[in-house]
């Protein structure tokens, strides 16, 4: 099994007049690998997969695999709130040969904690790709307490949790009563706090911009560097600013305006970032030298 420690960047994916734009993809992919970043999660929520046909998740998820050409580890997000789907999507994942499926908690539906549970415990059962599972309540409204992840810890294949809660002490149970259970943050914000209790990584969003600077400071952290913490903070009006609107605006915008991709759309429902937040994001991105 691949290593999922380390900086995994949750992939935007570019848009141009409504189609997917395969130059800034290739370009964006590039400045990852060039930054050092540990692997990447494609068709994630980041990567607006709730408006990516199947046709283009298996497309996009091709091309980003032959661009990586096996340097890194690839997860592809599979989760939604139907089980069925989730499986479906899991075992399409398998066939395009991605090393772990990250699979969100279901949301909308609200299921208990014993029918999440069985979700997973499904999805599980579905195909041979390690799990990793996805808490991140802010967007789900469930949430998996502990009880249930212990639980499923204890799953075979389901490997480790992305924890983007931004709870520290939430984070600490699990490291210190899951034994052997990756723990990785989900929460750009928090997350070398996170690795202070015992996490492995990051699974990111700021690193699409940052890949080289979250690569340095996920190693220095995790070697106990407590100089690195001045350093992060001195980004954080920029990470806190890359959520001014819903994820994934703010960061598409910075993307464009830093070259990295050719055009900052969206799909529907989400728009490109406003006039005056477009303003304050250049700002902040020229105090920290990224323009």
């Amino acid at each position: 099994m691949k290593d999922f420690s380390g900086v995994f960047t949750a992939l935007i994916t570019p848009f141009k007049s409504g189609q997917i734009d395969w130059i800034s993809v290739r370009r964006l992919v590039r400045a990852q690998l060039d930054g050092g970043i540990q692997g990447l999660v494609v068709c994630g929520t980041t990567a607006e997969s709730p408006t990516l046909s199947d046709s283009e998740k298996a497309e996009l998820f091709k091309f980003v695999k032959a661009e990586v050409a096996g340097a890194v580890p690839l997860v592809m997000g599979t989760g939604s709130n139907c089980t069925a789907s989730t499986i479906e999507a899991t075992r399409a994942a398998e066939g395009l040969g991605a090393d772990a499926a990250l699979v969100v908690v279901p949301y909308y539906n609200k299921p208990p904690q014993r029918g999440l549970f069985q979700h997973y415990q499904r999805v599980a059962e579905c195909s041979s790709l390690p799990v990793i599972l996805y808490n991140v309540p802010s967007r789900t409204i469930t949430k998996l307490e502990f009880e249930t992840i212990e639980e499923l810890s204890r799953l075979p294949k389901v490997i480790g949790i992305k924890e983007a809660t931004g709870d520290l002490e939430f984070g600490r149970r699990i490291v210190e009563q899951c034994r052997g259970f990756l723990l990785t943050s989900g929460d750009d914000g928090t997350f070398l706090d996170l690795i202070g209790v015992g996490a492995k990584g990051v699974i990111s969003v700021a690193s699409n911009i940052l890949p080289r600077q979250f690569s340095s400071w996920c190693e220095r952290a995790q070697r106990g560097d407590s100089a690195v913490l001045e350093e992060f903070q001195g980004f954080s009006d920029l990470n806190s600013y890359l959520y001014v609107e819903a994820n994934p605006i703010p960061v598409k915008m910075a993307a464009y305006l830093m070259g990295l991709i050719d055009s900052p759309e969206l799909r529907l429902p989400l728009v490109t970032l406003s006039e005056p937040h477009k303003a304050e994001l250049r700002s902040k991105l020229q105090k920290v030298g990224l323009l």
